[in-house]
């Protein structure tokens, strides 16, 4: 994710998205915890339903806990959050994907259903957006990528694996009856 907007206008709607998904995993954690409070931790029969989902003490414990470290990140914001939503949309995903396999084993120990995944896909596409529009910076770091976008310089993080962007001289000069030797 080489170049992410810094200081994008829609930032703070973003930033709130990522806040209200914690808040939604602290309130689903802590409905979890009262509804199967009474069941074993890694229960996986007759688990009750809250807010659409089933739920056994051990996910509503985690929901609660990854809940209360997104919202945290939403808070105290400088790239704090764009860094924790950039990977806590993975850690969505694999975590929906991985499930999704164990559905029917009994390694199935947070009780997931295939309900259970798709919403951990949509919480992992919500962080990722709110991610890759969260970054801040510096009026210098928004001039560096508008300058690398437009090609006027190189790229100002340096990625040594990152192809040069073609300056517009050069497509300028690109005519659509040559050919390209």
């Amino acid at each position: 994710m080489a170049h992410i907007p810094v200081n994008h206008p829609t930032q703070p709607l973003y930033r709130l998205l990522g806040g209200l998904v914690g808040l939604y995993l602290v309130v689903f954690g802590i409905g979890g915890i009262v509804k199967a409070h009474d069941l074993p931790l890694f229960a996986q029969e007759n688990l009750p339903t809250w807010a659409g989902l089933r739920t056994n003490l051990a996910f509503a414990l985690l929901s609660l806990v990854v809940g209360l470290v997104v919202v945290a990140a939403a808070v105290i914001g400088r790239n704090i959050n764009h860094h924790l939503y950039m990977w806590g949309s993975g850690v969505f995903f694999v975590a929906g994907l991985v499930m999704l396999l164990l559905l029917r084993t009994d390694l199935n120990l947070l009780g997931f259903t295939v309900t259970t995944c798709v919403v951990s896909f949509i919480i992992g596409l919500a962080l990722l957006l709110s991610g890759l529009y969260g970054k801040v910076g510096t009026l210098r770091d928004v001039q560096d990528e508008e300058d690398f976008r437009h090609g006027r310089r190189d790229d100002p993080q340096l990625h040594r694996l990152s192809t040069p962007n073609p300056h517009h001289a050069a497509e300028r000069d690109w005519h659509p009856t040559r050919r390209a030797v």
